[in-house]
């Protein structure tokens, strides 16, 4: 059974870095290069030596503004909503190709990623009001696809063997209906699919996954069941047979906060005060790999060959710190390999 342990994408900054920085660094890319290379460099090398199979690329700008802002600028787009192919370029892969270089230096081989991208439902509910207007959407779908597109295609150093669109709001958000969704999906993965690229989405509620189902592009649909342990319960595992789709499984917490609040809660503590050794704690009392292992046996006892992907829940840009990030994706590798150890 290939299970394989990737990542969402955001990562923490390291210290000295400000989100401030960030914003204006990639707005002036080319100034800033050497500089962003380091910082993406440095992330994913963290990403592998913690034993994370297939990293998405460190995603450090901001999800919604790096693929909405070249949409809404009319000088990078042909038609309104519409980016212009050589406009749809995502700043932290060209970036990454340096350390890639690197890496089949040493290892002979290329380095394969995950690729994100920011899903058509979620930028045009973040940039627009209802209704949904269906020949916009198609457009900012379009735009979607040049996204991955320039990602596949540009990749000189690095393969990529997984593209992710991420919709957090299907599910949770009461505006959005099914009108529209499926194909525009269809055409925001449609590239990757045809180039028999895995193609997943990241859903932050399971609740749409039914309409997930039909959409002919998508294989693989993301859970967020290590928080929300019943999510798992609303999905069936007949279904995905039926539409021969798999699961991208959660299996590690990542709301830093919510997590800090319980602790403090039952240890009658303030761990932000306490510094990082305490904080680090937090992180081995809700993802040790013993609790990895039980949400890994949990889930496979659900849907077995059905399973693809597993990882943490979210992005960890919320950590407070690039180590305590490290320490969960070692604990996710542990609890991985502990589980298959098992069986």
């Amino acid at each position: 059974m290939k299970v394989i342990f990737d990542d969402v994408g955001s990562y923490p900054l390291p210290e000295g870095i400000t989100r401030e920085w960030v914003k204006q660094a990639f707005r002036a890319y080319e100034e800033n290069k050497r500089r962003i290379q380091e910082l993406v460099g440095n992330a994913i090398r963290q990403k592998l030596d913690a034993g994370v199979e297939l990293p998405n690329y460190p995603q450090f700008q901001d999800m919604i503004s790096q693929f909405s802002e070249p949409i809404l600028d009319d000088s990078r787009t042909e038609e309104p909503f519409l980016v212009r192919e050589e406009e749809a370029k995502i700043a932290e892969l060209d970036a990454l190709e340096a350390f890639a270089a690197r890496y089949k230096e040493e290892k002979g081989e290329k380095l394969r990623i995950r690729v994100c991208v920011t899903g058509p439902i979620e930028l045009y509910y973040r940039i627009f009001q209802p209704p949904v207007y269906e020949d916009i959407l198609k457009n900012i779908a379009k735009s979607v696809q040049r996204f991955v597109k320039w990602s596949v295609e540009h990749a000189r150093n690095y393969e990529v063997a997984c593209v992710c669109v991420d919709e957090p709001s299907l599910g949770l958000d009461p505006r959005i209906e099914e009108e529209g969704v499926i194909s525009a999906l269809e055409i925001a993965t449609e590239f990757a699919f045809k180039h028999r690229i895995d193609t997943q989405i990241h859903l932050h509620s399971p609740i749409f996954y039914e309409t997930v189902l039909n959409v002919r592009s998508i294989c693989v649909i993301g859970v967020e069941s290590a928080a929300n342990p019943s999510y798992l319960d609303l999905i069936a595992r007949e279904r995905l047979e039926e539409a021969d789709k798999f699961l991208r499984v959660g299996v590690a917490r990542t709301d830093f906060a919510s997590m800090a609040a319980e602790y403090d809660e039952k240890h009658n503590t303030n761990v932000f005060r306490e510094g990082e050794d305490a904080l680090r704690k937090v992180i081995d009392e809700f993802n040790s790999p013993e609790i990895v292992c039980k949400r890994m046996k949990n889930a496979f006892s659900k849907f077995g060959s059905r399973i693809k992907y597993v990882g943490a829940d979210c992005g960890l840009s919320s950590f407070p710190s690039q180590a305590l990030a490290f320490s969960l994706l070692k604990n996710i590798r542990r609890g991985i390999d502990a589980f298959f150890a098992r069986i």
